[in-house]
């Protein structure tokens, strides 16, 4: 075999490797954007107020993050991206007074609102496509999505991850399947566990509902960043999963 047929016969195998190679990086391109892209976005309250979140994902499953008192929308980065590939789409919020978001001027105190970000949400992923809209909501973003599902239509809110909730009055008045999660040893500003005031919610909440009580004494979204975390987020993934 000449040396100059050699080469050729040789640079054609090395073409075909680059070519393959080459092709299944465009394909996987795409794919791997639809796991990382963050966009930003904004949209009105009901109350006249102006809501900014992180949007992630493609898809018609839904999932509004609300983040607590301690967080902002970045908070649920890391959670976000896993909701999305297990095929959600993923709208993170800020609540009015957070970031650039704003509340509106029909609501004066003590009413704070938050309900008003919380259904803003769920909306706007509807008005996106999504077929079905679930909440996860840690502490007070709990709180605000428990209050979001009373004034919801039926239907509207298909169901809620309940993040050591803060308590609502008429827990009773509740809509769509519910997961509650807390961390046994959790405890309220007067010392005492916060799972009391949990489980007396839960117990008066309508079904179908969930009670996960997971070890530790960590609150709401400081789970993720304990030995239970990993727990946490499969308890999520199932109950948003389920059928």
């Amino acid at each position: 075999m000449t040396w100059s047929r050699y080469l050729w016969e040789n640079s054609g195998m090395a073409f075909s490797i680059w070519r393959r190679a080459f092709c299944a990086f465009i394909v996987a391109l795409p794919l791997a954007g639809l796991t990382s892209a963050r966009e930003h976005v904004s949209f009105r309250t009901q109350d006249g107020g102006l809501v900014h979140a992180d949007l992630y994902g493609q898809g018609d499953r839904g999932v509004v993050l609300a983040h607590g008192g301690r967080f902002n929308k970045e908070s649920w980065e890391n959670q976000a991206r896993e909701l999305v590939k297990a095929g959600f789409r993923v709208l993170a919020i800020d609540f009015r007074g957070r970031g650039q978001s704003r509340g509106g001027s029909q609501t004066r105190p003590p009413d704070d609102g938050l309900r008003f970000d919380v259904l803003a949400a769920v909306r706007f992923l509807r008005s996106k496509g999504a077929k079905a809209v679930s909440i996860v909501g840690g502490s007070m973003g709990g709180g605000a999505a428990a209050e979001a599902s009373i004034e919801a239509e039926p239907g509207e809110i298909d169901r809620m991850v309940l993040l050591a909730h803060s308590a609502i009055d008429k827990p009773e008045r509740m809509k769509g399947r519910k997961l509650f999660i807390t961390a046994r040893g959790d405890p309220q500003a007067d010392g005492k566990p916060r799972l009391i005031k949990i489980r007396e919610q839960y117990e008066k909440a309508p079904g179908p509902k969930e009670l996960v009580i997971l070890e530790g004494t960590a609150h709401a979204q400081f789970i993720f960043e304990t030995d239970q975390g990993e727990r946490l987020l499969r308890e999520i993934l199932r109950f948003l999963s389920a059928p």
